[in-house]
């Protein structure tokens, strides 16, 4: 078993930046510097975050740090949650933003800069349970439904599009950094409606949208509001632009105020029940599902059950 103050690190270094391997450099440096002492492991892949973080939950670990983006992340909060009655009473977990996509380290105003300061906190440890949002849904290959936790959202229609295109684009040229921004350049004008049959709480709704986000955070600007402390999803459904608004959309999205985009209709609920989506693409968290039809998808959220150390306000 691990001793108490022995921290369990999981090295994620397949975010795309070439100065990862640094920036981890710096960290260790750091760390060794505040006589912390610590474990680490490193990945290759998401599915390898599942397994090593599954590993240092079974030797024991009082705190675990994902050193990331938002899938290694997702990756790790889904195994916590099936582990969470295993680990010590005092257990913790952090983050240290290391990836392409950081949004959750970003709502707590935390850069990838600034891995001093998440040291600092994870020293401190000053531990806030969060919310975490679930989603069971189809999947054709397995007779009884799945479910995955999110910590940011939901993404159906283009958001999931873009990931999709952003991540086969990487398997070519080996780099997310120069990845990104030729797939956001292929989809920007890409306005494509879906058929979708959604029910936010009591309210059904039959419409077509180009994409929707269910946000338990702010989902990169797509549900600003959100937190995730307050029981509550925020619903972004969005309809589609004329050609000349979509510069405006991203502009907003870029500013904190999409709300304010009038093809925006935002919502707030605690259940949602998507019944369709047509043949659009789903993701978590920016990891694309595989499934292709997987409605019914029953979304939620559950309160306050998962313990973070909460980075120090500078």
């Amino acid at each position: 078993m691990a001793e108490v103050n022995r921290w369990g690190v999981v090295y994620s270094p397949h975010g795309g930046f070439d100065r990862s391997n640094k920036r981890w450099g710096l960290m260790r440096k750091y760390m060794e510097q505040k006589g912390v002492q610590y474990d680490f492991v490193q990945s290759e892949s998401f599915g390898s975050v599942a397994r090593l973080v599954a590993m240092l939950c079974d030797n024991g670990y009082h705190t675990i740090v994902i050193v990331g983006g938002d899938g290694s992340l997702n990756s790790a909060v889904n195994v916590l949650m099936e582990k969470r009655k295993e680990v010590p009473d005092d257990f913790a977990f952090a983050i240290i933003p290391n990836g392409i996509g950081n949004d959750f380290s970003r709502f707590w105003d935390v850069s990838l800069d600034d891995y001093k300061r998440v040291i600092d906190s994870i020293i401190a440890r000053n531990v806030r349970k969060i919310d975490v949002a679930y989603c069971i849904y189809n999947d054709p290959d397995n007779i009884v439904p799945q479910k995955r936790y999110f910590l940011n959202c939901i993404n159906i229609g283009l958001g999931a599009r873009l990931i999709k295109t952003t991540n086969d684009a990487t398997y070519y040229t080996g780099s997310r950094r120069f990845s990104i921004i030729p797939a956001i350049l292929t989809r920007i004008f890409e306005r494509r409606l879906f058929n979708i049959s959604i029910k936010i709480e009591t309210e059904e709704i039959k419409d077509k949208y180009m994409s929707i986000c269910i946000g338990n955070c702010h989902s990169y600007g797509q549900t600003p509001n959100a937190v995730p402390y307050n029981g509550m999803l925020d619903v972004s459904l969005i309809t589609r632009p004329e050609w000349w608004q979509i510069l405006e959309g991203f502009w907003l999205l870029g500013k904190g105020r999409f709300l304010n985009y009038k093809n925006v209709h935002p919502y707030r609920a605690q259940r949602i029940t998507v019944n369709s989506i047509d043949k659009a693409y789903v993701s978590f968290d920016g990891l694309v599902l595989s499934t292709k039809n997987p409605t019914p998808m029953t979304i939620g959220v559950e309160k306050e059950t998962i313990p973070f150390i909460i980075p120090q306000v500078e």
